[in-house]
């Protein structure tokens, strides 16, 4: 059913990407759980958050060049193996009672080293499988398959597992991540990106590595509108992971403004992802009906301004709700921006540009989160929240107006393409 008309590629893509995500979600979920277990120190439990980011901090860049180089199906299907194959061994060692915080760390940092690989990947193979015109609509089914798969069913079944059998909570992920990669040789065809061995200007395109990623930054930072996209993108995430890192100390507890229980803050994360798979699943509308980058701005302004509701409105009436519409805009804004740079970027520049942008696009959220903290410390919770807003309403500032030339007609076929991609 997800891959009606979208092809018997996608539709293993697709399912591929759900259980991989439901892997994920496990791990993200019960690794924490586990460490906890072993140690109450907050500076090594923390330790397993770095794990799975630092990855992408290190080798974004390299693995968007191989993404460019090699068949981007196989690089999946070879990163979904690595972390069936490096859980098993976790899953193993625990089991036997030799599982200690040192042997989880090394298994979190080997799973986010191949999801690097996988996620870039995945993010360049998606257009060579499906029709230009279908990109927004594959994107948001995508983007649903992640939500549900990471944030509703696998953290609810890490904690069981995490009770039940701790060595399952490597061993459950370890299954799920083979049999994702093993429903990818169900896709036809090639992916490996078409190369010319030339460019328009006579050079050869063809190089060391370091070169083709000094090309794909050169490129990014030279195309108007995806310049724009990727520091709006970055000034958001930083402001966000601001915002959110210390938002739980403004709802939760009874000193708190708003009052929540523990239960209720999962709750409202509920509701946000809830809104996320409903905003992901209207995406292709959206942008038919208003037109993709006049959707996006929209969606950005309207959940910068959403950030100020629980701040003049301390209420769980008014939370929840917030919360949806949170995860509505967001998913809704996700699908159009990643829709967006999947047509604008060249195929045999996508896995580069992609990992450049996401470099600069989420390089901020862990300096947001540490700077909301040390902030929230001297000054109180109101100066990060107003102040985290005032930063998201700055970014979308400045994206509606480097693109107010292109804030204007829906995209309702194929033909409205080429327009949309003349930029530099």
């Amino acid at each position: 059913m997800t891959g009606h008309g979208l092809g018997r590629s996608f539709a293993f893509l697709w399912s591929s990407t759900a259980l991989s995500n439901l892997a994920d979600g496990v791990l993200k979920t019960g690794a924490p759980l586990l460490a906890v277990s072993m140690t109450r120190s907050p500076t090594l439990v923390s330790l397993v958050g770095a794990a799975a980011t630092l990855p992408w901090l290190l080798l974004a860049l390299p693995a968007g060049a191989i993404a460019d180089r090699a068949d981007r199906r196989r690089i999946m299907a070879t990163a979904g193996a690595v972390r069936a194959v490096a859980l098993a061994v976790a899953a193993v060692l625990a089991a036997s009672g030799a599982l200690d915080l040192w042997v989880l760390l090394a298994a979190v940092l080997a799973a986010g080293v191949a999801e690097v690989f996988a996620d870039t990947s995945a993010q360049s193979v998606l257009p060579m499988t499906v029709p230009a015109s279908q990109i927004t609509r594959a994107n948001g089914r995508v983007f649903s398959a992640q939500q549900i798969g990471n944030e509703f069913a696998g953290a609810p079944v890490a904690g069981l597992l995490v009770g039940l059998l701790p060595a399952a909570v490597f061993g459950a992920p370890a299954l799920l991540y083979a049999a994702a990669a093993a429903l990818l040789l169900g896709m036809r065809g090639t992916y490996h990106p078409a190369r010319n061995t030339t460019q328009a200007d006579g050079r050869s395109v063809s190089g060391p590595l370091l070169q083709e990623i000094r090309e794909a930054l050169r490129y990014l930072l030279a195309h108007r509108v995806l310049r724009s996209l990727a520091i709006t993108a970055g000034l958001l995430n930083l402001a966000n992971s601001a915002y959110f890192a210390v938002f739980v100390l403004w709802a939760v507890g009874d000193g708190s403004a708003i009052g929540l229980p523990p239960e209720g803050y999962g709750l409202m994360m509920t509701a946000l992802a809830a809104g996320a798979v409903l905003g992901s699943l209207l995406a292709e509308r959206i942008a038919r009906a208003f037109g993709e980058f006049r959707a996006l701005t929209a969606c950005w302004l309207a959940s910068s301004v959403l950030l100020l509701a629980p701040v003049v409105a301390p209420s769980p009436w008014a939370l929840y709700p917030t919360a949806v519409l949170w995860g509505v805009l967001g998913g809704a804004a996700n699908v159009l921006v990643i829709s967006t740079r999947q047509r604008l970027i060249p195929p045999e520049l996508l896995g580069r540009v992609n990992s450049a942008y996401r470099l600069i696009g989420m390089g901020g959220m862990p300096l947001g989160a540490a700077l909301g903290g040390v902030v929230a410390e001297f000054a109180g919770l109101p100066a990060v929240l107003l102040g985290s807003i005032g930063v998201c309403l700055l970014g979308v500032g400045l994206v509606r107006h480097a693109l107010r030339d292109r804030i204007s007609r829906p995209l309702t076929s194929d033909a409205a393409l080429p327009d949309i991609t003349r930029s530099l």
